[in-house]
């Protein structure tokens, strides 16, 4: 992977690396980044796109992407940390640091599972998209884990609190989510202070039709109620 060596899939004493997206330019809007994904998550969710990422395991060797991205400065803007789950990493504030040292932003795609992990991390942290995969009351089907909404909504405050730029976004489908309880949780995360909103579609697989489409009244609704809203539809 361009630099990046793959190494056994058993180790798992170093940084759990399950892959590396070298260039990307929508994975942090307005910015050119390499995306490193972390294997590891506790959640099931139906629609997940990753679910080779959902064990731990290790098939890249964090010191060679190190290497690698030294020869990429002034080409990429920044990293992001994406999964599976990022935060299941316990290494990951040591990681952003190393990315900082080079000279890069660092940028986290996370479904706030660990609050903890957050927390030694926001200090390194340049800009998080945030998951918000439903209101609360349908968390734990969702996720097939109980309690799941808790610690989502402690990342929310944490993210908030600490001022970090921040993204939320919902991945919708009408059969899961109706477009009232949609815009009800927009309008919950607007009144906690959230600035930016996206809503994607759910699909069953990448290129596969979407579950439905947002009408354009639920459009100018959640429009009206951030900064910015982005309905991404590929």
């Amino acid at each position: 992977m361009n630099g990046a060596s793959s190494v056994n899939p058993s180790a798992t004493t170093e940084p759990a690396i399950g892959g590396l997206t070298p260039f990307s330019s929508v994975d942090w809007p307005g910015q050119l980044a390499a995306v490193v994904f972390i294997a590891g998550c506790p959640w099931r969710c139906g629609y997940c796109h990753n679910p080779q990422l959902q064990p731990r395991q290790r098939t890249l060797d964090w010191p060679a992407i190190l290497h690698w991205l030294d020869s990429r400065r002034g080409l990429l803007d920044g990293v992001v940390f994406s999964g599976g789950e990022p935060l299941s990493e316990p290494a990951l504030a040591d990681m952003a640091r190393a990315v900082q040292a080079r000279g890069f932003a660092v940028g986290l795609h996370s479904a706030g599972i660990y609050p903890q992990r957050l927390a030694q991390l926001l200090p390194w942290l340049d800009w998080l998209a945030l998951d918000i995969k439903t209101d609360q009351a349908g968390y734990d089907a969702l996720t097939g884990r109980a309690r799941s909404a808790w610690p989502v909504q402690v990342c929310l405050e944490m993210a908030l609190e600490a001022g970090c730029a921040l993204e939320c976004r919902t991945t919708w489908s009408p059969q899961r989510l109706s477009e009232a309880r949609l815009l009800a949780l927009a309008q919950t995360l607007a009144a906690r202070g959230v600035r930016h909103y996206a809503v994607q579609d759910e699909r069953s697989a990448p290129g596969q039709p979407a579950q439905g489409a947002l009408s354009e009244a639920a459009q100018a609704q959640l429009a009206r109620c951030f900064a910015s809203f982005s309905y991404r539809r590929s």
